[in-house]
């Protein structure tokens, strides 16, 4: 028997949201948790049994936090590939170094891609300030650039040839003087996400796919299921399915997609964790997307994941508590617990930062603009 049955000790790299919520989902299914993470009060620290202080790349505590642990798990990628090592000196880590790699670097990963024939936007890989220049040239002038390493939500990401016409050297110096890739400007029509569970024995189910809205390269909302047309919810699920082979992922995978106006789906960038995309499966679906990593990563039979119900998430930033003067002031939970349907998550995040993720609403719907429209009233609300 292959499987870490219930009761068994789950480690979690990385103590932010994700982890809470996975570390909640894990709970219920009775297993003890432990996680890692810098900051000693972060958002998992009060919903597990030890909380391991510990930078990313501090591997003498991956290795402490893994020797209690039967399996350990990530919920960010800016874990190091030395502590994601040392860890597995003493419990098997799902997903491992090696897929990690790949994910980690923005070019390592564009470029395993595009050798296996996945679909991807005209992309250039920048080592020089003199490349950057080269690549906006022949992608046509309108750019998003990206670091190769690091940066989320928005962030290390900088664009060219849009209105705020950052130039070439701007850019450049803005991202650090480092590797980057430059991807070509897409006229799109959506953005949707199909999400992977794939456990040590093999065994795949993936979740219908979310559409995703965002606003300053931050998820705004998204609902589950996206209402794609069944061709191109076939298609993005090959896609997210293949790759998750591919990879050989054990846990999580989150492949985001770009639907041009031309028809054409392309991948976007993949996380091998659970997913601000997904938060509305917990609502959506049979199965969360916290509770299916529980059982990804621990190889037990991966649950359900069909849909009960249409729900969709806003998130929550910081903005939503600083005034105008930036003093802060208390949202009116009461006013958006009021519309129907709706479910607030807070994350326990003492210190609300610009376009820092505090929480998110949820809400429920007959159809999928139904959902929607009551997780925005709300917002609007607070």
């Amino acid at each position: 028997m292959t499987a870490i049955l219930p009761g068994g000790t789950i480690g979690i790299l990385g103590g932010g949201q994700l982890g809470r919520m996975t570390a909640m989902a894990a709970r219920s299914l009775g297993y003890r948790i432990q996680v890692m993470d810098p900051d000693p009060s972060c958002p998992a620290r009060f919903v597990v049994d030890a909380c391991f202080e510990g930078g990313w790349d501090d591997a003498r505590v991956a290795a402490d936090l893994a020797r209690g642990c039967d399996v350990v798990t990530l919920e960010i990628e800016q874990v190091s590939l030395a502590s994601l090592e040392a860890a597995a000196k003493y419990a098997p880590v799902r997903p491992n170094a090696g897929l990690m790699r790949i994910v980690q670097d923005r070019i390592l990963q564009k470029t395993w891609l595009a050798e296996r024939g996945f679909p991807l936007g005209e992309w250039r890989a920048v080592q020089s300030e003199s490349e950057l220049a080269d690549a906006v040239s022949a992608l046509g002038g309108r750019v998003f650039v990206k670091s190769a390493q690091g940066g989320y939500d928005g962030r290390s990401q900088v664009k060219i040839g849009f209105r705020d016409d950052t130039g070439s050297p701007e850019a450049w110096r803005l991202l650090g003087a480092k590797p980057c890739v430059a991807e070509k400007a897409l006229d799109l029509d959506k953005e949707i996400s199909v999400m992977v569970a794939r456990a040590p024995s093999g065994e795949t189910k993936s979740f219908p796919s979310a559409l995703n809205h965002h606003e300053h390269q931050i998820l705004e909302w998204s609902v589950i299921p996206s209402a794609v047309s069944a061709d191109l919810e076939k298609h993005a699920q090959q896609l997210a399915c293949g790759i998750a082979a591919g990879l050989g992922v054990e846990g999580l995978l989150a492949v985001e997609m770009f639907l041009t106006t031309s028809g054409e789906l392309l991948v976007n960038e993949l996380a091998p964790r659970p997913h601000n995309s997904y938060h509305a499966s917990e609502l959506a679906c049979v199965t969360s997307q916290f509770e299916q990593a529980v059982r990804a990563v621990c190889d037990l039979p991966l649950g359900d994941v069909s849909v009960v119900q249409p729900a969709a998430i806003a998130n929550l930033l910081g903005e939503v508590w600083l005034g105008e003067n930036g003093d802060l002031r208390e949202p009116r939970f009461d006013l958006a617990l009021g519309v129907p349907g709706v479910t607030l998550h807070l994350y326990e995040k003492h210190k609300p930062r610009k376009g820092r993720k505090m929480g998110h609403l949820s809400a429920v719907g007959k159809t999928q603009d139904e959902a929607v429209q009551r997780v925005m009233e709300a917002k609007a609300l607070l």
